[in-house]
Order: structure tokens, then C-alpha cells, then sequence
């Protein structure tokens, strides 16, 4: 089946439309490249054709972006040579003598904003799914069809920099602003809109705003200003990625190379660069997880029909209450219950400012706002639950409490209805002990903050009716996230493997570890934030209480916890929540400032002399226990396959995206050398670090998570 069709109107104008096969949305791949010249090549022979539209057949999408499963297979020197092919079809569009108009209307992602550059004109939809952005960089690969060379002189370093180095998106109005499209229309009539644009330029009567302007005068590209952004982008980008993640740095080199030397020596810097990038294993891991969280998304085979929710419970007004309710506004009604008018006033205020920002940045349209904002009911009665499809429970982490709520739900919802408790720990079957109907209590562990956190666990009890958890997981992946469909058991899977990763940073501090050191090496290992300064985040208190509960679960592989967090919390520190922890937090901090370590946890740590551990080691003990622990997981059949540890561990715990995740790590280490380290560790330090049963059977036997 074609990617394309041609399409000749009785004025004069050619219609290429984009309607990728058996996708909802439209990918550049290499069939489409070589459907597309031959096309072209028609369009300029035929003489009753003036100029061209480019379209798209589908719904909400201009062009997504390419085929990744064609990009992960390429090697280094078959990406350079795709890229070239790809600057040859698109320095054709730009130079036709018949003008082309890009309609762009919803997603113009990656090499759609590519294609959509290259065109004379740009005409887009003023509404909410009209998205464009770069987010290549995203992937580990930087725009390789001109995007680094046709962007800049377009809308200037400023603006294309954080576009580039960042896949900032960008919507329709700001677009315009920003001179990455020449006007905008409504959906309807796209096509005719651009048809009439496309016939006056090849008429002369029209001519886009930025051609009156001579490239050399146009500001924020001249060599003083353009030396010192790239410097201070340089500086940003290393603070950010450490240099861990090469895209960002090449993306930079490109954007230089075409600015000195011209769009002819940049294309061909991005051409190299591009294949050495696709070629690179930082670029194989995150495409790899970029594919693993769109598998996620989709129905397992076999599984049951989800129950539609038509309408929504949230039991607790806090923040993960508040945060499950915006995530779920978009879906249709919903009940928002806490028993303290006060916290319900303050959510519901915080919700409407969060709809107002959006509205206000062109991602919700005016209706939609309001018809989300009127679907919100903050009550302190239970009866209001009455009628709801589903009731997610966000109340604090006492078990007590929570079969409290449940109760009270059963009273007044349907029988078949489906309740899910949001716990971070607590063993769903506990919770479901004493209810009516224990089979439609599920697990539904949110992350905070919910809105931007992408991953959700669904916990699975022993007899779990099937529909309940397909409702779960179904209603997750409608709110936006990656869903994993995990066990219930201790901790489940991503505390659980978290808990020793914390637990052994506080049992290096009890070894005279230096605080900033010991973050410092796993800033450098990858990880988004240090141990140390994670504890404060999650907070003292529920890393005490969860460390102490996983401990005694796992006491007889030499789990046992450092009693130092709990001394911390019974001397009343909480972490940042409370402005007391392992970090001062003082009301004003300079942005980009040290944070700076709070004198007083010294005297629970043995004093303020500390010793200097090697870098690598702080790492290992902490990376690998990890590691070990989602094997060990995979082997008791908590998490269904490797690819969801490694997107459970990526989005749920900030395990480096470059590194793929534990098991992709695994693989790139060797099972036989993770053994190796681990037993030397485990002689070292304790059975605590003795290799799972599985990874020791597959350094046996040589064998890979991924074959």
C-alpha cells in the first residue's frame, strides 16, 4: 500500500496527501522517500499544474515524526546515507520552481517539521493538537533532514536553540510569532486555504513576510551575539547531561558549522553527525524505550474488556488526589471527595489555575476548559460516589484509613464497579481484606507529581477479576501514562527495587561517606538526582517507614535497614516537606546555587569527618543493588517481562534513559561480569549484594535479557 497520493484540482494546484498504512498517524520511512520523487518530478513536468499543496488524510496529524523501527536498525553509515537522501528530496521541494505549501494540521513532529520547512509557505490550524517541535534530541538523534540548518536562520538562535537542545513544542500561535508559519486557519477548509495561498505565490501576489528581509540582516544570527549563545548554550548543555548524552553537543556543532560556514558545509555536518549519533548505543536505548512505552500503551492480547468509566472517584484532596483529578478531567466527570473543606477549597482552586494556564497557552481551547472545569465535583460526602465507574483512593498511607474509605465507597457504588487504592507499599490484598467484593480492588501507584510523572503500576492481587485490572490499566493509558502491570507483593516493583538503592546510601553514610560525594557519583552514573538529595524529596519519613516494612520483608537475603533514618525522623527530620533534612532549605536560595548540608544531621551520622570512597564504588553498591533487584523481580514473576522493568525503573525512578534501563544495562555489561562485581561486593559488604538466581543461571549460559 502507498504512503502518498496525488491529487490535481481544476486551478492549477497539485494536492500531495500523506495517509501512512495501517497507522493513525503519518511517519517518514524510506518507501515514502522513494514514493515521493517520482512524484515530484510529475508535478514539475506537467504544465497544467502552478503549485503544490502538502496534506494530510489523517485525522489530528501532519507527519509524527520518522519510522523508528527503521531507525534503531540502521547502522552509522546507513543513517548518513538515509539523511543526504533526505536533504536531496527536501532541497528539491524548497527549490521547485512551483511553490509548495505545507497545511499543517495537528502534529508536526521531527522530520514532519522537516518537510514542513522546506515547503515556500506554512499554513496552520489555530487549534490545540496543532503541535510543532524537535524531539530528536529526545531519542539521542539530532533532525537530519535539514532541521539544524533550516531552523535558525528562520526564527533565531534564541528560539531555535531550546527547540533544538530540548524538543520544546511549540503551538500554533506562537508559531506564527515566532515566523514558523506565515498564517493560520481554522481545520476546516485547510487544504482550500492552502490551495489559494499556493496559487498566489506562484502569481506573485503573494510573498511570505520573511522574504523581505535579506538573511543578513535578519537579527539574533550575526557572529558577536552567535558566539556567545553557542557558548552559553555549551555551558547549559553540560550542566544538564554531564555529557552524558551526546545529541545536545552535536546539535550544537551542526548549528555552528552552518552559521560560519554555510547551509551546504552544515547539511553535511548533520548528515555525519546523524550517523554517528543513530549508530551510538545511547541512541539504541532511548529509541528502544521510546518503542517500549508506546507497546505499553496498547491492549495485551487476550485481555478482558475494560469497564468504560464514565465517571471518576478520587478519595483525598492532597496532592495526589489533586494531581489524579487534572490528569482525569479530560476524561469526563469527576467526584473529588476529602473529609476537610479546606484541603477541597485548595484543590479545586489549584485545578482551575492549572486549566486557566493551559487555556492561556493555547493547549485547551476555551470550551474544553470550562466543560472540564464544570465536570469537577469537590465534596465532602460519600454518597457523591454513587454512580462512579471507578474510584481511585489517594488518602495517607495507613492501612486502617484506607479499608476505611473502601468501606465507605462499597456502600454507595456499583457492585461491579472498580476501586484502586494508590499505594506506594502497602500489599493490596491487605487493603481488600475485609472488603465486599475483594476481586475488583486493584493497585494504581501514581508518581509525584502526578501530572508530569509519565508512569503508572497497576498492582494485581491474587484474584483480581481480569476486567478490573484491564479497567485500571485501560483508564491510566486514557489519562497519558506508560502503564506496567505488576504483582502485588512487597513494595511491588518499583519500590521495591528502589528501597536498597536507598537503603545502602544510608549505610554508606554510616560508613563516613561524604553526603555530596555520594550524590555526585550517581549524578555522574546518570542519574537525574542524587541519592541523598532523593531522600529528602520522597521524605525521611515514608523512605523510614518503607525501608523498615521492606526490610523485615527481605531480612533473609541480609536486607536489614539502617536504623539511621528512623533516629532522623523521631528527631523530627522530614525532609524538604519540612525544610529539615539531609540538605538546608531556606526560603531564598540563588537559582543555580549549592545546596548546602545541614550541620545537624552530622551527630546521626558519626560526626562531620567523613572519608573519601572511590567514585565507582559509591556507584556500584548502590546502581547494581538495583539492577539485582529487578532481576530478581523478573524471576519471581512481578513484572512480566524485561521491557517493562526497564520502563518501570526509566519513568518511575529516573534509572539513566541512556542506559536503557537495568536489564538493557545488564545486557551492555555482561551477565557474567555483573556476577563477577556482585560476588566481590557481596564479599565486601554482605549477602545483601548476592547475584539473583536468574542472572547467575544466564552468566552460565551467556544468555541476554534481549536476545
Amino acid at each position: 500500500m502507498k504512503s502518498l497520493s496525488l491529487l490535481r484540482r481544476k486551478d492549477g494546484v497539485a494536492v500531495l496527501l500523506f495517509d501512512t498504512p495501517k497507522l493513525p498517524v503519518n511517519v517518514l520511512s524510506r518507501a515514502l522517500v522513494d514514493e515521493v520523487s517520482p512524484l515530484m518530478e510529475e508535478i514539475e513536468k506537467d504544465e497544467t499544474v502552478v503549485a503544490c499543496v502538502l496534506a494530510s488524510a489523517k485525522a489530528d496529524s501532519f507527519i509524527a515524526g520518522a519510522n523508528l523501527d527503521e531507525v534503531v536498525a540502521m547502522s552509522a553509515a546507513g543513517a548518513e546515507a538515509v539523511s543526504r537522501a533526505a536533504h536531496a528530496w527536501l532541497d528539491r521541494i524548497e527549490a521547485s520552481p512551483k511553490p509548495v505549501v505545507a497545511a499543517i494540521h495537528g502534529a508536526a513532529l521531527g522530520g514532519g517539521l522537516e518537510v514542513a520547512l522546506a515547503c515556500r509557505y506554512r499554513l496552520a490550524t489555530d487549534h490545540p493538537k496543532t503541535v510543532l517541535a524537535f524531539p530528536e534530541v529526545m531519542l539521542g538523534v539530532l533532525p537530519g533532514a535539514g532541521g539544524t540548518q533550516r531552523l535558525v536562520p528562520l526564527v533565531g538562535l534564541t528560539r531555535a536553540l531550546p527547540m533544538l537542545l530540548a524538543g520544546k513544542r511549540i503551538r500554533a500561535r506562537q508559531a506564527l510569532r515566532y515566523g514558523l508559519v506565515d498564517a493560520l486557519t481554522s481545520p476546516g477548509g485547510l487544504v482550500e486555504t492552502a490551495a489559494r495561498a499556493a496559487l498566489a505565490l506562484a502569481k506573485g501576489e503573494l510573498v511570505p513576510d520573511r522574504d523581505k528581509v535579506p538573511l543578513a540582516d535578519r537579527p539574533l544570527v550575526v557572529a558577536p551575539f552567535r558566539s556567545f549563545a553557542l557558548g552559553k548554550a555549551r555551558q547549559a548543555v553540560m550542566r544538564k547531561t554531564r555529557g552524558l548524552y551526546p545529541a545536545p553537543l552535536e546539535i550544537l556543532a551542526c548549528v555552528e558549522k552552518g552559521l560560519e560556514s554555510g547551509r551546504a558545509a552544515g547539511l553535511e555536518e548533520e548528515a555525519v553527525r546523524f550517523g554517528q549519533l543513530v549508530g551510538s548505543p545511547e541512541a539504541k536505548n532511548l529509541i528502544r524505550l521510546f518503542a517500549a512505552m508506546t507497546d505499553l500503551k496498547k491492549a495485551p492480547k487476550g485481555e478482558a474488556a475494560p469497564r468504560p468509566v464514565r465517571k471518576l472517584g478520587v478519595l483525598g484532596a492532597g496532592l495526589m488526589g489533586e494531581g489524579i483529578a487534572a490528569v482525569s478531567l479530560p476524561l469526563g466527570p469527576v467526584v473529588l471527595r476529602d473529609v476537610n473543606e479546606e484541603t477541597l477549597t485548595r484543590a479545586a482552586r489549584s485545578l482551575r489555575r492549572g486549566l486557566d494556564r493551559r487555556f492561556k497557552s493555547g493547549a485547551l481551547a476555551r470550551v474544553e476548559r470550562d466543560r472540564q472545569w464544570y465536570g469537577l465535583t469537590p465534596t465532602s460526602r460519600p454518597e457523591a460516589l454513587a454512580g462512579a465507574d471507578l474510584v481511585i483512593e489517594a488518602v495517607f498511607e495507613d492501612l486502617g484509613l484506607k479499608r476505611k474509605v473502601l468501606a465507605e465507597a462499597e456502600a454507595v457504588i456499583a457492585d461491579d464497579a472498580v476501586f484502586a487504592s494508590n499505594t506506594s507499599a502497602l500489599p493490596i490484598r491487605e487493603i481488600a481484606a475485609k472488603a465486599k467484593r475483594p476481586e475488583r480492588v486493584v493497585g494504581m501507584h501514581y508518581f509525584s507529581p502526578v501530572p508530569k510523572m509519565p508512569l503508572l503500576e497497576v498492582v494485581v492481587p491474587e484474584g483480581a477479576a481480569p476486567r478490573a485490572v484491564a479497567t485500571a490499566r485501560a483508564f491510566g493509558v486514557a489519562q497519558g501514562k506508560t502503564v506496567i502491570v505488576v504483582k502485588d507483593g512487597p513494595g511491588f516493583y518499583t519500590t521495591r527495587i528502589l528501597a536498597p538503592y536507598i537503603n545502602e546510601a544510608v549505610t554508606l553514610l554510616d560508613e563516613k561517606a561524604d553526603i555530596r560525594e555520594l550524590d555526585e557519583a550517581l549524578l555522574a552514573f546518570g542519574f537525574p538526582v542524587g541519592p541523598v538529595a532523593l531522600l529528602d524529596e520522597v521524605g525521611i519519613d515514608v523512605a523510614a517507614h518503607v525501608s523498615t516494612d521492606l526490610g523485615k520483608a527481605f531480612e533473609a537475603r541480609g536486607t536489614s535497614p539502617s536504623p539511621t533514618l528512623k533516629r532522623l525522623f523521631d528527631a523530627g527530620f522530614v525532609g524538604r516537606k519540612g525544610a529539615k533534612g539531609f540538605y538546608l532549605y531556606p526560603k531564598e536560595r540563588k537559582p543555580g546555587a549549592p545546596k548546602e548540608v545541614d550541620p545537624a544531621v552530622w551527630a546521626f551520622l558519626g560526626g562531620e569527618t567523613r572519608r573519601s570512597f572511590p567514585a565507582e564504588d559509591l556507584a556500584d553498591r548502590l546502581a547494581l543493588l538495583m539492577v539485582n533487584e529487578a532481576v530478581w523481580c523478573l524471576d519471581e514473576g512481578i513484572i512480566a517481562s524485561a521491557r517493562d522493568g526497564d520502563a518501570g525503573a526509566v519513568l518511575g525512578l529516573g534509572f539513566p534513559p541512556f542506559r536503557g534501563g537495568p536489564f538493557r544495562y545488564a545486557d551492555a555489561v555482561g551477565a557474567r561480569s555483573l556476577v563477577e562485581r556482585l560476588t566481590e561486593l557481596a564479599d565486601a559488604h554482605g549477602a545483601r549484594f548476592k547475584p539473583a538466581p536468574l542472572l547467575s543461571a544466564m552468566a552460565k549460559k551467556g544468555k541476554l535479557f534481549y536476545p
